[in-house]
């Protein structure tokens, strides 16, 4: 068979597994290509440095521009992460006639119209089946396997981090701090978690989703974003109350007022599917006009899961799919439409509220007046008895949770709330998730 050059740069976590299917699964993984795999180079910061795989020291090189540039290398497969030097290599890459396999989702996020304006201007393919949801083939699924349909929404888990910490609060009555100390503990969150878990390493997957789904260029600053650094133990146990469980979702939802954007953490009812996505698994709910409701679940992360979905874009690429579908898809393109946003005064969502108050008579119904002043109906609530023994104007948390209302009126509402002296702000606000 033809033989095929592929040089990897980085031997991290998921750089490591990539080699370690391409040696240990060479035979099948070109059969399945239809070319023989000749893994030339892998690049490195440091050789000594011990790794997971083992390769011909030969290959193992520290010098990025010396496999960027060799006429036998056909396919880069880029697994450094972050900005640079990943955007300048895969540039200097296309520009030598070099298709490109990454799982890089913050470098796509940020800069993905640059990365395929170069893969256009010389015929190459970028393919990024990785950069989402780990294992799970979301990319191709909404490139190809929907392209029939127009996704009406979608809403996913996918930071594992987030969902394992999340999990383990809710199931082992972990504090914050506690649950990512655990995590990190047990490799699934980084020494510094904070990309994780402020959200924005979901921002960056819901961008690249969203140009997939919706065929719109997304600035990740234009994607409101919550993480999970602040969310209290409380929390999750007044939602577990009101049958609910709190997951950090991707929203997008596509409507005649536009398209709602939001990551966020949020009350999703017990016993729907991506209620249950446990510990670091993730899970994408999509809604096409035509397929109705499918959901896409595995491991999102870590080295094999992000290293099988690395090898199927390599093979992808090698026996020429990845090209039609670049082509075809002209994803992150100049002449993609710009994206129409729906305005706070058009997003609604029914609403959980948590508020410390005065333990005093007529608070609630201040509360409830500044609501219903701005059409907030609610629905329940939920007040502990603070006991017999607890000192007068003691605080005391209430939870409100409302019919469907406004964001704008909302964010009007607790603005005035927070200002009462029988309050102490801020108010906890998240949104609530209805599906099935």
């Amino acid at each position: 068979m033809e033989r095929i050059g592929v040089g990897i740069l980085g031997l991290g976590t998921v750089g490591s597994g990539v080699a370690r299917i391409l040696t240990e699964q060479g035979d099948r993984i070109s059969r399945r290509a239809g070319r023989d795999i000749d893994l030339k180079w892998a690049v490195v910061r440091d050789r000594s440095k011990a790794r997971s795989v083992e390769l011909p020291e030969a290959r193992i090189i520290t010098d990025p521009h010396r496999v960027v540039q060799d006429p036998d290398v056909q396919v880069i497969i880029e697994t450094l992460g972050g900005i640079e030097p990943a955007r300048g290599l895969i540039l200097e890459a296309l520009a030598s006639g070099k298709d490109i396999v990454t799982a890089n989702k913050a470098l796509l996020a940020e800069h993905g119209r640059e990365i395929f304006s170069q893969a256009r201007r010389y015929g190459r393919a970028v393919a990024f089946e990785g950069s989402v949801g780990g294992g799970i083939p979301i990319i191709q699924a909404l490139g190809v396997g929907l392209a029939a349909n127009q996704v009406q929404g979608l809403a996913a888990i996918v930071n594992g981090t987030c969902n394992f910490i999340l999990s383990s609060m809710t199931s082992d009555g972990l504090p914050y701090l506690t649950a990512l100390k655990q995590a990190q503990e047990l490799g699934y969150a980084e020494a510094d978690p904070t990309l994780d878990v402020d959200g924005t390493d979901t921002a960056h997957k819901l961008a690249i989703l969203v140009q997939l789904a919706f065929g719109v260029n997304i600035d990740t600053s234009q994607i409101p974003r919550e993480g999970i650094d602040r969310l209290q133990l409380a929390d999750l146990k007044y939602a577990a109350e009101l049958g609910y469980t709190i997951k950090l979702l991707a929203l997008a939802k596509l409507s005649e007022s536009g398209l709602e954007l939001r990551v966020a953490p949020t009350l999703v009812k017990r016993g729907t599917q991506l209620a249950e996505v446990k510990g670091p698994y993730n899970a994408i709910r999509v809604v096409g006009d035509a397929v109705g409701d499918t959901l896409f679940y595995g491991r999102g992360a870590g080295m094999m899961p992000t290293a099988s979905a690395v090898v199927g874009d390599l093979i992808d690429v090698i026996v020429g799919r990845a090209a039609l579908t670049s082509r075809a898809l002209d994803l992150w393109s100049d002449s993609s439409p710009s994206p129409r946003l729906t305005p706070a005064t058009k997003v609604k969502s029914r609403y959980y509220l948590r508020f410390t108050i005065a333990d005093r008579p007529g608070v609630i119904a201040a509360l409830a007046h500044i609501l219903g002043e701005r059409s907030i109906s609610i629905a329940s609530v939920i007040q502990h008895d603070p006991g017999d023994d607890a000192p007068e104007d003691s605080p005391v948390p209430l939870v409100i949770m409302t019919h469907m209302a406004i964001e704008a009126d909302m964010k009007n509402a607790l603005a005035a709330i927070d200002q009462l002296d029988v309050v102490s702000a801020p108010s906890i606000c998240l949104g609530v998730e209805e599906m099935s």
